[in-house]
């Protein structure tokens, strides 16, 4: 009997050596799921038997730290399935099909337990429950299908860290029951136990590295109190590192594919980790050093004005981060002014969308927009493209930037985009800190802490981009409505995205803009209300136009109080100071 049970355990550790990890990863995964299924239906029963608040609200997390396992895979090849499951507790539109969608999943579900169940809501709520029961059920079909490469695996593992970082430290998911800490333990143990099956040492440093981290989060569970600066620095980083390292010793390769955060990224905070390319998403666009030259001379040549009399460097001042220091621009006609805040240049390459409004995709197209808008600059590419043909320095500078393309329209503002993509540096204060290059002051680095935690700055700047470009895929640029006042204390009476939708959801929205050379962009929003850093933290203090008593059924902004003391301010603030770009410091 012995020598029976000692061969079929030879044979079923010889089995699962010759089954491809992928396959190991695959049946892991989908078992998973329906350990995550089991724990939703589990969560249904109590609610369908009365069970108290208490139970109910251990239960959900309890099934919620079953998705955070499984977050890393389901995340990364079911995005949108993702979204219905575990996507934020707010109404979505669609643009295609010109439809408000309105929120599912686990963070609407909280919404209802947190912080304490009224089972008046329950007919809602079991709603809700059969809504999540089918996205799991989906989600399990479609998983049974997919193929996996060990290549996109380690890839998954390395974009969970950096979701872990971006969003997970910060409470994105967990934004009512503030659990996010406890539960980044369960993303990890995900990370954990799919890691495990491509190493047969159990003192791997990757394995060591994510047991530190896991007992340093359960030691220091508080929401507020929690060091995400040591995190990221002992832990997150390393481990995103080690996974990059382990990859290359597996010599699995790193697939070649375009897109903002470079596959072969070891750290979310690396210098130049972000393609711009990929933002820009078309060959033609492709940025070169003869294309930037040009940008720059044609950017600061009032040629493509209307009457020659201003160009884009006339509102966009290089000492000032690319802005001009004051509320709104002067318009074309010397009268008036322009609608909006001039926004800065600097960095705006890492966005999905443009303008306050999100009215366009690309930058070639927003610098067409400036140049023929009355208001601006009045002018015509076309134009401007003649006048330039009758210019020797021009004409020698095109062929060298577009060799056999001739002077036009396409080629004026592919040359402008590429200039403005190279005003993006991730050279900073904080990154060389995030790269462990230089020490951040006991405020600096209490002021991050606050920025990702307490103060839930990243939650939409996030993190390290410090805009609305959702992490890790940076596919999409977020807009927000917060409530903004005007000079008077009054709602400000700009609709925003609105003009451009027409939907409801988006009155009074606005893109969440990069902060990075924030000192410099004063004054702020996108009206220019604010004069100061100090006014703004003040705003998001009170909880924006809600706390300020507004009537704004649709504000995105948490109306909750930030509480935040005297100190905590000052701190927050010296953290954005340490967002400016190294040239700027001169």
């Amino acid at each position: 009997m012995k020598k029976c049970f000692l061969f079929l355990l030879l044979l079923f550790v010889v089995s699962c050596s010759e089954t491809p990890k992928t396959t190991q990863v695959k049946q892991l995964f989908q078992a998973d799921i329906t350990t995550l299924i089991q724990s939703v239906n589990d969560l249904e029963a109590l609610i369908q038997s009365n069970s108290d608040s208490k139970q109910l609200q251990q239960q959900f997390l309890a099934a919620h730290s079953n998705y955070k396992k499984i977050e890393v895979f389901s995340e990364y090849y079911f995005p949108e399935v993702s979204k219905a499951i575990n996507g934020p507790a707010l109404s979505e539109f669609e643009e295609d099909d010109k439809m408000t969608l309105p929120p599912q999943g686990f963070q609407v579900i909280e919404e209802f337990l947190f912080p304490v169940y009224d089972v008046k809501s329950k007919s809602e709520l079991l709603k809700e429950m059969g809504i999540l029961s089918a996205n799991l059920k989906r989600l399990n079909r479609i998983a049974a299908t997919n193929e996996l490469t060990d290549a996109h695996v380690f890839d998954a593992l390395r974009l969970e860290v950096f979701r872990i970082i971006s969003m997970g430290i910060t409470g994105f998911d967990s934004p009512i029951a503030q659990k996010s800490i406890p539960e980044v333990v369960a993303s990890l143990e995900g990370i954990q136990k799919y890691y495990q099956l491509y190493t047969d040492n159990e003192s791997d440093a990757g394995l060591k590295i994510i047991n530190q981290a896991i007992s340093y989060l359960k030691a220091n569970p508080n929401f507020n109190a929690f060091d995400r600066a040591a995190f990221i620095q002992n832990y997150a980083n390393p481990l995103s590192r080690k996974l990059y390292q382990s990859q290359k010793d597996l010599k699995i390769p790193f697939f070649n594919e375009m897109r903002g955060l470079k596959t072969n990224a070891q750290t979310l905070f690396d210098a130049a980790v972000f393609d711009e390319e990929a933002f820009s998403a078309f060959p033609d666009y492709e940025t070169t050093q003869e294309k930037a030259t040009l940008g720059k001379l044609l950017f600061n040549d009032p040629v493509l004005s209307g009457n020659n009399s201003r160009s884009c460097a006339s509102c966009h001042h290089a000492d000032k981060a690319f802005t001009d220091g004051m509320e709104k621009a002067l318009s074309f006609d010397g009268k008036s002014f322009v609608k909006r805040n001039t926004p800065t240049l600097t960095n705006i390459a890492f966005q999905r969308v443009f303008f306050f409004d999100s009215r366009v995709n690309y930058i070639e197209d927003q610098a067409v927009a400036v140049i023929t808008n009355a208001d601006e600059m009045h002018g015509s590419l076309e134009e401007a493209a003649q006048k330039i043909k009758k210019d020797e320095k021009y004409i020698q500078k095109f062929e060298k930037a577009f060799p056999k393309k001739g002077i036009t329209a396409f080629e004026i503002k592919n040359a402008l985009a590429s200039y403005i993509r190279t005003l993006s540096k991730f050279d900073s204060k904080f990154d060389a800190y995030m790269r462990n290059e230089v020490a951040f002051t006991a405020d600096e680095k209490a002021g991050f802490n606050l920025f990702a935690g307490k103060a839930k700055c990243a939650t939409c700047h996030f993190i390290p981009l410090t805009n609305g470009t959702v992490p890790p895929n940076f596919m999409k640029s977020e807009s927000e409505v917060l409530g903004v006042p005007d000079a008077n204390g009054k709602l400000d009476t700009d609709l925003g995205k609105y003009n451009l939708t027409k939907a409801l959801i988006h009155q009074y929205s606005f893109k969440t803009p990069t902060i990075r050379n924030i000192t410099l962009t004063a004054p702020y929003m996108h009206n220019g209300v604010f004069k100061t850093l100090e006014e703004v933290v003040d705003f998001y203090n009170e909880g924006g136009g809600k706390g300020l008593g507004f009537s704004l059924e649709n504000q995105t902004l948490p109306e909750d109080k930030l509480n935040l003391t005297d100190l905590e301010k000052k701190q927050l603030v010296d953290f954005m100071k340490s967002l400016t770009d190294k040239k700027y410091l001169k």
